[in-house]
C-alpha cells in the first residue's frame, strides 16, 4: 500500500505516521508514505498557494493550479489516475467498511485542504472520494488523513503482527468490541469475569459475543441495523432497551 498526501504541512504527516504500528510497517516496507508539499508547486517566489474567493466571503481559498500540479506529480509516478480522497466535512462519513475496501488499493492519494477550502474546479478534476471523519470542523485535512491511513493500514496484510486482531476489533460485524481484562485477577476490588479464566473457549466466545451486543445496544444502537443478529439476540436487545428505559424513568421520578 502506497500512501501519498498532498499537504501544506508534510512534516505533520511524516511525524504522525512514522511512529507506532504505521511507523514499523513503513520501516518494514508493508507501507510507503509520500508527503507532497503543495507549496513546492506554487508559481511565485513566496510559494503562496491561496487567494481571495470570487464573490467575496471570509478567508482565503487554495488555488487550483498548485494543487493540480502536486497531484499530477503523483499521477506521473503511478502512471494512472490514482484514487484520490479529499478530506471534507461535506463527504461521506468514514467507517470500517470503507477502510477495508480502500486497503485493496495499490495507491491512495489524500488531499488536505486548508483556509476556507480549495477551488472547486480542481476538486472536480482529480477527486474520486469525498470523505469526512465526523460532523465537526478542523483547521485542515492532515489529522483526518492520518486517521484514515491508520485505520486503512490495519487492513493491509503484514502490518499487524497478528492479522486476526485487525478483523476482530471494534466494528467487526457492526458490533463494538467486548471488554478486555489482564492481570492481576483483582484490581480495586474488581474481579475479572470468571468465564474468562475458565479455559472453556466456547463459553468465552459466547460471553464475548453477548458483551459486544450489550455494548452496541447501549452505546451505538445505530450499528445494530447492519449487524447479523439472530432472532434470539434481537429479543435480548429489546429486553435490554426496555430494562434501560424503565431504569431511566425510575431515575427521573427520583429526581422529580
Amino acid at each position: 500500500m502506497n500512501f501519498h498526501v498532498l499537504t501544506l504541512f508534510p512534516e505533520m504527516i511524516e511525524n504522525g505516521m512514522n511512529t507506532s504500528i504505521t511507523g514499523r510497517a513503513i520501516k518494514n516496507e508493508y507501507l510507503t508514505l509520500e508527503a507532497v508539499n503543495i507549496r513546492d508547486f506554487a508559481f511565485n517566489k513566496h510559494q503562496k498557494v491561496d487567494d481571495y474567493p470570487y464573490g467575496g466571503g471570509a478567508g482565503m481559498l487554495m488555488q487550483a493550479e498548485p494543487v493540480y500540479l502536486a497531484w499530477e506529480s503523483i499521477a506521473k509516478k503511478t502512471k494512472k489516475k490514482p484514487r484520490t480522497v479529499f478530506l471534507t466535512p461535506q463527504g461521506k462519513v468514514f467507517n470500517q467498511a470503507m477502510a477495508k475496501e480502500m486497503a485493496q488499493e495499490e495507491d491512495l492519494v489524500f488531499l488536505c485542504g486548508h483556509y476556507e477550502g480549495i477551488d472547486e474546479r480542481v476538486l472536480e478534476e482529480i477527486v474520486t472520494d469525498f470523505v469526512s471523519i465526523g460532523d465537526y470542523v478542523l483547521t485542515g485535512g492532515e489529522l483526518p488523513a492520518m486517521v484514515m491511513m491508520d485505520s486503512i493500514s490495519r487492513m493491509v496484510p503484514g502490518v499487524l503482527s497478528n492479522q486476526e486482531s485487525g478483523e476482530t476489533e471494534s466494528f467487526a460485524g457492526n458490533l463494538l468490541e467486548y471488554p478486555q481484562y489482564s492481570r492481576p485477577e483483582e484490581w480495586h476490588e474488581k474481579k475479572v469475569p470468571e468465564v474468562l479464566m475458565s479455559g472453556h473457549h466456547a463459553n468465552v466466545a459466547k460471553w464475548r459475543r453477548e458483551q459486544s451486543i450489550v455494548r452496541t445496544a447501549k452505546w451505538r444502537p445505530d450499528l445494530l441495523k447492519k449487524a447479523d443478529l439472530t432472532n434470539k439476540e434481537w429479543n435480548y436487545v429489546r429486553q435490554l432497551w426496555k430494562q434501560w428505559k424503565e431504569e431511566e424513568s425510575g431515575k427521573e421520578e427520583k429526581r422529580g
